[in-house]
């Protein structure tokens, strides 16, 4: 097999992403290929993020096609560090939609992700021993959730950074109910593949439907965290500005109905919602954790972007209002009393903080 003619599509510091015609071509292979190629060396103290991706699309390759969440893997070479996938096609990403201005395109995009996240896990639930299989092939074990070591980081401390940046003095109680999340970074009964970064940019929109690029960070862990993203829209992407009125409880919807038949008892609204409380609870306790430092003189935005994210005092107002309000509902009063007093510091220090976070712009014309 010969490639020809490279094309960039970008990547990251740690590697380069090129699609590919194949001009010479012994094998029935597609007329293009997509070729990711590793240019950064691994840390020797850290698991390997290709061994992680080339296991990853290895079990995807291996399910039917109609539930197939990735492109398949055409080959791989741990000595040169190449991956060469099949190539998706020349798609839009789910954060192209977003900032576009069709807002039915938008909403039809975020459900067709929300169903695509709910497919996945239930077409990888049961198959973690598989996936275990596949590391040890590249040498590796496998490893748990990569933001669980992060999580109990946060847990222990974020109640001084909130005092030393914001003033803020945690409650006891608030502690102690964010400590209750850690259940879900353990050995549940839910557990299922989750690429731990499925940022807008990592989604591409294609003819049949939401696929997922980028499995680096791959693992197996709870689901409620994925499913999270519904009421924290994104946390701690560049891209996480706020959704309109009823999506996140629509794009619910679209995932529980792909999951309820793998777990039936999460289509109890009680047991799910308690595991989704959990998991917005850990996941804004993370991002206040990985974001409050860099504003700790002055404020800036999540990403790199200014057109393409929020001011980090908005995103993290927005992520505390929201997860006060689940608490009060429940009656988890530390957490309550926590997110008020952080939003009223933000909004004091940073006196430009929207009272809202604005909505992604695909729906602002809408509203």
């Amino acid at each position: 097999m010969v490639l020809a003619d490279p094309e960039d599509l970008g990547g990251s510091e740690r590697s380069v992403v090129a699609r590919a015609r194949v001009a010479r071509n012994p094998f029935s292979l597609p007329r293009t290929l997509v070729v990711k190629h590793y240019v950064a060396e691994p840390d020797p103290d850290r698991p390997d993020p290709f061994h992680f991706e080339v296991a990853s699309c290895q079990l995807f390759t291996a399910l039917p096609a109609d539930v197939r969440p990735s492109p398949v893997i055409i080959a791989h070479d741990p000595a040169a560090r190449l991956l060469v996938l099949e190539d998706l096609g020349r798609s839009s990403t789910l954060a192209d939609k977003l900032f576009a201005p069709d807002a039915a395109t938008a909403q039809r995009c975020l459900l067709s992700w929300a169903r695509a996240v709910g497919r996945m896990q239930a077409s990888t639930a049961g198959r973690e021993g598989d996936f275990e299989a596949l590391l040890r092939r590249q040498g590796e074990r496998s490893r748990r959730d990569p933001i669980a070591d992060e999580a109990e980081k946060a847990f222990t401390g974020l109640p001084g950074l909130l005092r030393d940046i914001l003033g803020v003095d945690t409650p006891l109680a608030a502690e102690q109910e964010v400590q209750e999340t850690t259940r879900l970074l353990g050995g549940t009964r839910y557990r299922a593949f989750s690429p731990s970064d499925t940022c807008p940019d990592n989604n591409l929109v294609t003819s049949r439907g939401v696929r997922f690029v980028d499995f680096e960070w791959g693992c197996f862990r709870d689901v409620a965290l994925d499913a999270a993203y519904f009421r924290v829209p994104f946390p701690g992407c560049d891209s996480s500005f706020a959704l309109p009125p009823g999506m996140a409880e629509a794009m619910l919807e679209a995932w529980r109905n792909e999951i309820a038949a793998v777990w039936p008892d999460l289509d109890d609204p009680e047991v799910l919602d308690d595991r989704l409380r959990d998991a917005q609870l850990l996941w804004v306790w993370l991002c206040t954790w990985w974001l409050l430092p860099r504003i700790r003189e002055k404020d800036t935005f999540v990403g790199t972007d200014p057109s393409r994210s929020p001011r980090i005092s908005a995103a993290l107002a927005e992520y505390w209002r929201g997860v006060g309000e689940a608490a009060e509902a429940v009656g988890r009063s530390g957490t309550a009393k926590l997110a008020e007093a952080v939003i009223t510091a933000l909004t004091a220090r940073f006196t430009d903080v929207p009272p809202e976070l604005p909505l992604y712009p695909a729906f602002r014309a809408a509203v």
